[in-house]
């Protein structure tokens, strides 16, 4: 069996079909939500949240059954339907560069969804290629005790001092340590990172 390729992708502004309008449409609709990307369903009947996102004009809603023309421009496709003839059908009509994932055939799926875990900039996939859904669940809520809420505060300051590094230190050897310093516990758990951060910064420019 061939190995997956790990990958975070960015789906702003691309569209994104999802035919289908139960319960596992929703949830993979759930999952896209946030990224900015372009989400349709394709559908004569919807579930409530998903007929409220539509409302909100979160989704658009195509109030029909499916049709080769509703891939026209996708960038990725969810086959998500209760019937399983349908899903090969829709398979069979994805373009080569389109990536489509069949919710009963993970075989046939381009990709899978990982068990995900997210702290603001902070993002953790766990999968297990399809054997155990739900040990990669089980992993992902052990991880959620291991990296709590803190650490949506903690990657907003990484973010931060490494652009204020790469953009004002020459320095290779002095670049290296700073951002190697601002990873650790000390920083993790600072009252006052900021100023921890000014004042280790002003110390090695002072000492080169």
């Amino acid at each position: 069996m061939s190995s997956y390729y790990p990958i975070m992708l960015r789906l702003e502004g691309k569209k994104v079909v999802v035919v289908g309008g139960g319960k596992v449409s929703e949830r993979k609709v759930r999952g896209l939500l946030g990224t900015g990307a372009n989400i349709t369903v394709i559908s004569p009947d919807l579930t409530d949240e998903l007929r409220r996102l539509a409302g909100n004009r979160e989704i658009e809603w195509k109030e029909k059954s499916f049709t080769a023309g509703d891939l026209k421009d996708a960038f990725m496709v969810f086959a998500t339907t209760n019937n399983p003839e349908l899903n090969q059908s829709i398979r069979s009509m994805v373009d080569d560069h389109q990536l489509a994932i069949m919710a009963d055939d993970p075989e046939s799926s381009d990709f899978h969804i990982p068990s995900h875990l997210k702290r603001g900039r902070l993002s953790i996939a766990v999968s297990t290629g399809g054997a155990s859904p739900k040990l990669a669940s089980k992993i992902r809520k052990e991880l959620e005790k291991q990296f709590d809420d803190s650490y949506e505060d903690y990657l907003d300051f990484l973010f931060q001092a490494r652009q204020r590094i790469l953009r004002e230190v020459e320095d290779s050897a002095m670049k290296n340590k700073l951002l190697s310093a601002i990873i650790s516990t000390e920083f993790m758990t600072s009252k006052d990172r900021e100023g921890d951060f000014n004042r280790l910064f002003e110390e090695m420019r002072a000492s080169t």
